[in-house]
């Protein structure tokens, strides 16, 4: 196995810590899927607490959270109205349309955040012509849009817009987490509009698998069906879910000290020949930039940054890269990063 040193790829690279490791190893388990697993219960109550919805369902991977929220949410031949660059346009295997047999109706906005008037533009006329607008999704932060954090204004606007029209809304909530630390603003109020939502545990939580999806009771009874149909079932979960805990417990406040670190990597690589870079922008953990102007090209430049422990992530642009930091980077990480990208491109 190739470990990089500097892994900043994705915050999916974190790998548990020695004490979340001990938290792992003295969990209570049970049967999850009979609600059986203490362990598991305390995760989905503190994660429901946390979010301030009334239920949560522990479940093993993000891309499940949304794909049942999905499936609840729509019926064959609904839309859902999102951006284009979410993650379930492009990473989830096509899952609404597949699973829920929904389309997507898309913004584009250079943020990933749109507004009430965009939503308002997207609802179809009641037409058996078109598809059935049914729900409205955001996603935040806005993983390609480099980590773009939602102000609860912009919120306000599109969930006011989505209920004017009878729309369900769901967010998104991979990194809400990382949204709350860079806003101050507490998650309660940033789901409070949304009538389900979720967040990832393996992400800058430092969790090794898992998300928690929340939302209303009602909401959640369904999720548990949907989740056994889909094969989520764990069994003696608590195993993983005592990371959850842990993470809640001890990993939130400290992603202050990933913005600070995507910050002065986008701060350092603007100062870099031919690297364009909009550092006013980073609000949390991730860090788009482009190599267009080094002369570079792609994968030249990540075989060189590779050499020296470094790794980062391609976009769908063939000159854009993505940073990603979290717990798992050294405290010199930033600085060997780019002294990585200041060699690549001599």
């Amino acid at each position: 196995m190739t470990i990089y040193p500097v892994d900043l790829s994705s915050d999916t690279q974190t790998r548990p810590t020695p004490a979340m490791r001990q938290a792992i190893a003295n969990a209570v388990v049970g049967d999850e899927q009979k609600r059986e697993d203490p362990t598991v219960n305390r995760l989905q109550e503190m994660t429901a607490e946390l979010c301030g919805k009334e239920a949560a369902l522990f479940l093993p991977t993000g891309t499940m959270c949304n794909l049942i929220a999905h499936f609840i949410h729509c019926r064959a031949g609904d839309e859902i109205i999102l951006d284009v660059s979410y993650h379930p346009v492009n990473f989830e295997g096509a899952g609404p349309s597949l699973h829920s047999r929904a389309a997507m109706r898309f913004t584009n906005s250079p943020t990933g955040i749109f507004s009430g008037a965009d939503v308002d533009a997207l609802v179809r006329p009641k037409d058996p012509h078109f598809p059935t607008s049914r729900l409205v999704c955001i996603e935040n932060t806005v993983n390609l849009r480099g980590g773009r954090v939602w102000p609860m204004a912009a919120i306000r606007d599109v969930t006011s817009a989505a209920r004017r029209h009878g729309l369900a809304t769901h967010m998104d909530g991979a990194r809400l987490m990382n949204a709350v630390v860079a806003s101050g603003v507490k998650a309660a109020e940033i789901c409070a509009p949304f009538d389900s939502t979720w967040i990832d545990l393996s992400k800058g939580l430092g969790c090794p698998v898992g998300g928690v999806l929340v939302g209303s009771k009602a909401f959640i009874e369904q999720a548990w069906r949907w989740k056994h149909s889909f094969g989520g079932a764990m069994r003696q979960a608590g195993i993983i879910a005592a990371a959850g805990v842990y993470a809640l417990e001890h990993n939130i406040e400290r992603l202050a000290e990933d913005h600070a670190k995507a910050k002065a990597l986008a701060t350092g690589l603007a100062d870099i020949r031919g690297i364009e870079v909009d550092a006013a922008s980073v609000e949390s953990n991730i860090v788009v930039f482009d190599i267009a102007g080094t002369g570079v090209d792609r994968a030249t430049f990540l075989d060189r940054v590779i050499r020296h422990g470094v790794r980062f992530s391609p976009l769908m642009k063939a000159t854009e890269l993505r940073a990603v930091t979290h717990l798992d980077i050294p405290a010199d990480g930033v600085e060997r990063a780019l002294a990585a990208v200041r060699e690549a491109v001599m």
